[in-house]
């Protein structure tokens, strides 16, 4: 791993650059932006003013789509998985924050929210709120990648490599379609497991992308005292902050294939910032809990 102490740069070998995606908006932050830009459109084409979608605790996703609504006259209803969370909302800074922007949140067991998708509880939503525009949990359809395709631009075509992020696989999946043929793709998942290639694979035909496994740190929202580290060194050195549950464990990944060789020499590298800053507050509050060092 790379000792920041000795060595404030990435490598001598390679060019590294981080595309701030998280500055396009302050709550609609990075990749949400993109994938909500042209779900909002049809939502508008077909009249609908009220748009639903699903999350947890602490969900970007959800904090997103608040805003959205807010800001472009939308009712918004955010289903949330943990019926204890009903309670919690004023100590919870993502669903209070949801909430502040008029967003009406229903909370479900978990045992619930693994049929989210299913035809009957759509169902049971529309019968008890109406009307609404479905948006997926994560924001992952058709549209949203086509919104993630505009990432990438012209000033971009310099790079071999492009390093994003993933969830649900639908930012990566926008890179994948808009990128040029020298260039290859490098998902880094939050999520353990090997199931994100079958979804990625539903919206691309290209082979230029590869997923990199190795630096979930556990699995979806679990982080270590090495991380935390990195994340807050790195902001110390570079004035970026990352968050812990993407951006973080992304940077922390490119950082160690470019010790341990992956990279061709003087290969040019972007880091597609997908935001979720917003999360940091949330996962200080179960740092703090744990009497663990906090992100700073």
């Amino acid at each position: 791993m790379l000792k920041f102490e000795d060595k404030g740069n990435l490598s001598v070998d390679n060019q590294v650059d981080i595309k701030p995606e998280y500055l396009i908006h302050p709550y609609i932050s990075g990749n949400k932006y993109r994938k909500l830009k042209y779900n909002l459109t049809e939502a508008k084409a077909f009249g609908e003013n009220t748009l639903i979608s699903f999350g947890g605790a602490f969900s970007n996703h959800i904090a997103a789509v608040a805003s959205a609504g807010k800001e472009f006259g939308f009712k918004t209803i955010g289903i949330i998985r943990g019926e204890e969370l009903a309670s919690k909302i004023e100590s919870n800074p993502t669903l209070s924050f949801a909430e502040a922007c008029g967003m009406t949140l229903k909370f479900i067991s978990r045992e619930n929210y693994r049929i989210k998708a299913t035809d009957e509880f759509i169902l049971e939503l529309q019968n008890e709120f109406g009307d609404f525009y479905l948006i997926p949990e994560g924001g992952t359809n058709a549209l949203a990648v086509k919104g993630c395709e505009e990432i990438l631009t012209k000033t971009d075509e310099v790079y071999d490599f492009i390093c994003c992020a993933v969830g649900t696989g639908g930012t990566i999946s926008g890179l994948i379609n808009s990128a040029l043929p020298h260039q290859k793709i490098l998902g880094f998942p939050a999520l353990k497991g090997d199931f994100l290639r079958e979804e990625i694979a539903k919206f691309v035909t290209n082979k230029n992308w590869e997923l990199i496994t190795d630096y979930h740190f556990g699995g979806y929202a679990k982080i270590n005292s090495e991380l935390v580290t990195f994340i807050n060194t790195f902001k110390r050195l570079h004035k970026i902050p990352l968050d812990p549950i993407y951006t973080g464990k992304m940077m922390f990944g490119i950082y160690d294939l470019i010790e341990k060789g992956f990279f061709p020499k003087h290969s040019k590298i972007l880091a597609i910032h997908t935001g979720g800053l917003q999360g940091i507050e949330g996962m200080n509050q179960k740092l703090k809990q744990q009497k663990k060092p906090l992100i700073v």
